[in-house]
């Protein structure tokens, strides 16, 4: 089996398995068991390109032609290569919670759920073999349009409206921005290609440079860079699964990649630098990593409250950008894979919670986590990576970051890292905190109006939930003592041009 079928087959074993699973709709166990393995499926397939990859091959394959010198066609990068075997490898731990989660809460159309599910990471894998701004553009609008079901799951009217928001922002930024900077670049470089020190330098006039990065920087609203980020916590009333895949899993990872591809391969890092085109993105994230802190402490609603993290966080990476330097690109790129192991725990022990305790509200959580150990613990967990703290790989994203900013000169941002770690601590231990320390709420007893004892039985989620809390709570911990191994890989983004002999 050569390269490029197996590229192909890890686009659309996502989307072909999606026959199957409507076909199984009225056997239960089947149909979530297809799933399963058409998760494994795909990320076998990502795997068994991971070693090419790392030994300098950049398999590619063109489907077909739009218009002469416009191609649907992939083609693989180490950039993108990470950032698919992190949709891949999380739709596998999902897949597995999202049966515990959607029996134990009772969700309704399942079926529709698993379909929709498929289809995103499909578009997810889709961006991130791209081999060009057009390709990348078909495929983050398929994520974009298979995941408005999944926000608007509930079919509540609170539902409802928090798909519309969340439809509206995406794909508003996409068409107004997104595909009028497309256009610019093919007009002035005459190719939409992804190439090694960016297909701008020498064409476009540094003059004009911020405001076509404005465009992408805009247009690209899964980054959920402010103010383009309310469709972010107006999509927390989908199911928690959801809420993984659009924190984790695919949708803002899909935006912060594409921020990254884009600096590195169209614009190149080199002409960022030179240029000064994008001292105001670092700003702007700078602003953005803050004030989504701030927001954060404010909210007591859990997912809310992690909606706002998630936002901070997107920013990181955009920082990394806008600092234009090789360390940026690879903190930032390395923060794509720490923050999806954190942020998915921490989503995913908030429904774990919903589900066995039926609590959202973080003034509810005290004294739970005597009763949830397991889920707490693993929070506290994924809570420290975020913020930052060894042994969690987050520490290193953080690091590297702050080396990068360093590097640029940008000894203010060194700064905005160290408040927003702090900030982090502010709004996330408290959580699991008050639910191990704070004393629980007496319950009313039976008979003679009395208070009676808490009940301090251990009742978690179902197992199958339980199981990916735990899988991707050592992730975080895993990828402390890994990061050696990810480091080196992410040296060979090539950040110059490629000479030619």
């Amino acid at each position: 089996m050569t390269h490029g079928t197996v590229l192909l087959l890890a686009i659309f074993i996502p989307a072909g398995v999606t026959f199957l699973i409507a076909a199984l709709g009225s056997r239960p166990n089947l149909r979530d068991g297809a799933s399963v393995l058409a998760a494994i499926a795909t990320f076998i397939a990502v795997l068994m390109l991971l070693g090419p990859v790392m030994e300098g091959a950049r398999p590619e394959v063109a489907l077909f032609e739009v218009m002469p010198g416009l191609l649907l066609a992939f083609s693989i990068e180490p950039l993108g290569m990470l950032f698919a075997v992190v949709a891949s490898g999380l739709w596998i731990v999902t897949a597995i919670y999202s049966i515990g989660y959607m029996r134990g809460a009772g969700e309704k159309k399942q079926t529709r759920f698993y379909i929709c599910f498929a289809i995103a990471i499909s578009g997810a894998i889709g961006i991130a073999f791209s081999a060009n701004l057009f390709t990348l553009f078909v495929f983050y609008e398929i994520l974009t349009i298979s995941t408005y079901p999944l926000v608007a799951h509930k079919e509540t009217p609170e539902a409802r409206a928090g798909a519309r928001t969340y439809l509206a922002i995406l794909m508003t930024t996409s068409i107004a921005f997104l595909l009028v900077g497309i256009v610019w670049v093919w007009n002035i470089a005459g190719t939409l290609d992804f190439r090694a020190g960016g297909i701008l330098d020498g064409k476009l006039d540094p003059s004009f440079a911020p405001f076509l990065l404005a465009l992408f920087a805009f247009g690209i609203g899964k980054a959920a860079l402010m103010p383009f980020h309310r469709w972010l916590p107006a999509a927390m009333v989908a199911p928690t699964p959801v809420s993984a895949l659009l924190h984790a899993v695919a949708v803002v990872k899909a935006g912060v990649f594409t921020m990254l591809k884009v600096g590195t391969y169209i614009f190149g890092v080199g002409f960022l630098s030179k240029t000064g085109a994008a001292e105001w993105l670092m700003w702007l994230a700078a602003a953005s990593i803050l004030i989504a802190s701030v927001v954060a402490l404010t909210k007591d609603d859990l997912k809310a409250r992690l909606a706002y993290s998630t936002v901070s966080q997107l920013s990181y990476i955009t920082l990394g950008v806008a600092l234009a330097n090789q360390m940026g690109v690879i903190g930032g790129s390395m923060h794509i894979a720490t923050h999806a192991v954190g942020k998915i725990t921490l989503f995913m022990c908030a429904g774990a919670i919903y589900v066995a305790a039926h609590k959202t509200k973080i003034s509810e959580l005290d004294g739970l986590g005597r009763k949830m150990p397991i889920t707490f613990i693993a929070f506290t967990i994924a809570a420290l990576s975020i913020i930052g703290l060894p042994p969690m790989g987050g520490a290193w994203s953080k690091w590297y970051l702050m080396l990068a900013s360093a590097d640029a000169g940008q000894i203010a941002m060194i700064g905005v890292l160290m408040l927003s770690s702090l900030l982090n601590v502010a709004y996330l231990l408290p959580i699991p905190a008050r639910a191990f320390f704070a004393a629980p709420s007496a319950m009313p007893a039976h008979s003679l109006g009395a208070a009676a004892a808490p009940d301090t039985r251990i009742e978690e989620a179902p197992l199958l939930c339980l199981v990916p809390i735990c899988i991707t709570a050592i992730g975080c911990i895993v990828l402390f003592f890994a990061i050696g191994g990810l480091y080196e890989f992410l040296l060979h983004i090539p950040i110059l041009p490629e000479t030619t002999p």
